[in-house]
């Protein structure tokens, strides 16, 4: 089977370091051409890859011998270069994130249709592996009804670059809080979400005017509660996840995770009491008893805690990249389904719309959105 010939927009840190760096070792995909504004660039991809390199994302569009498009350029740029990719008949791939409003992800997704073409988005941490356990522990019951997720994408570090900027679409919640907010509203499952957010931007931290502190909380009736923080103001960051259930609980980090949880079938039978609690001798007493606690982890799961618990711990995982680029393999060359979907981002993008709406000192009423 031929190669899908891919045509890279970008060689900075994505478009080299991720895209680029996968593509050049994957047999089912041939890098034909990039693009990039910066002369050296341009040559290291042409040495690297052996393609052929272009100052003009243009150029790429008007090749007809490149099937896919990687949209790895910067943020704004994503919606008006990914729009003149599909219309000229290419598949596109666009990183993250897709768009900074709903309304723009409408018009990728109505150019996709008309042309004809996959549009599909670089939300790899889908596929990070310690998100695919944490939901194989949820869906296998052991912790009961979920009442709380808590996810922190915390650290310290200043930023100078592009990134901070609100006209390049930079600040937190677009620049890391696609990962963790795509992850957030899979586990709060369908509907629409209530967002609550505050945002602030410290002077020490960041030298430009977008945000590098996010707070948000996503409630809904018969949804988890989920509290999502997207930090570079925390110099002590704990466990990435923290997952609250009826029947015991789990935390993780990037590499690992541990849950603990209770049979009810094996606790103490207990009976609601009115009357003040006394100990024998008649002294007050306190509810006490003590739980058949089982535990599990990953990756290296305890064989008695998955026997009790039915749970059944995942393959060893391959890279989040791989993973995505084996899925859109199998959507362009077998014409399966995307498994990533950017109806799916356009809740992520109408989440985000909601919390800039919410701090006007940050992102003011006034600020164009015709991008």
């Amino acid at each position: 089977m031929e190669p899908i010939r891919v045509g890279i927009i970008g060689q900075g840190r994505s478009g080299r370091d991720i895209h680029g760096a996968h593509l050049s070792t994957d047999p089912r995909y041939r890098i034909v051409a990039v693009a990039d504004a910066l002369a050296d660039r341009r040559a290291r991809a042409m040495r690297e890859y052996g393609c052929e390199a272009h100052a003009d994302a243009a150029a790429l569009f008007a090749r007809k011998d490149i099937d896919l498009i990687v949209n790895s350029s910067f943020s704004f740029q994503h919606v008006p270069l990914t729009l003149a990719a599909l219309k000229t008949g290419h598949h596109v791939l666009c990183e993250k994130p897709l768009a900074s409003t709903a309304k723009n992800v409408d018009r990728m997704i109505a150019a996709s249709k008309r042309a004809g073409k996959v549009l599909a988005v670089f939300q790899q941490s889908r596929y990070a592996p310690y998100f695919v356990e944490i939901q194989r522990v949820i869906a296998s019951g052991v912790l009961g009804r979920i009442v709380q997720i808590s996810i922190q994408f915390n650290g310290f570090s200043r930023r100078w670059d592009w990134q901070t900027l609100r006209e390049y679409d930079g600040g937190n919640l677009l620049n890391t809080g696609p990962h963790p907010l795509d992850q957030a509203l899979v586990l709060f499952g369908e509907g629409t979400p209530e967002v609550w957010c505050r945002m602030d931007r410290t002077e020490e931290g960041s030298w430009g005017d977008a945000e590098n502190h996010v707070k948000l909380l996503l409630s809904g009736k018969g949804h988890p509660t989920i509290d999502l923080e997207i930090s570079s103001c925390c110099t002590h960051p704990t466990a990435m996840y923290r997952v609250y259930g009826s029947r015991g609980g789990l935390q993780a980090t990037g590499d690992s995770a541990e849950w603990t949880w209770f049979d009810p079938a094996a606790a103490p039978t207990q009976r609601l009491v009115r009357e003040p609690l006394a100990q024998p001798d008649g002294t007050p007493a306190y509810c006490g008893e003590s739980l058949p606690w089982q535990t599990g982890k990953w990756p290296a799961v305890q064989p008695a805690a998955a026997a009790a618990s039915g749970y059944t711990p995942a393959a060893p995982p391959t890279s989040m990249s791989a993973t995505l680029y084996g899925m859109l393999f199998r959507t362009l060359r077998e014409g399966a389904p995307l498994e990533i979907t950017p109806q799916q981002v356009r809740r992520q993008m109408a989440v985000i719309e909601d919390c800039q709406r919410q701090n006007p000192s940050i992102y003011p009423p006034a600020r164009g959105k015709a991008r």
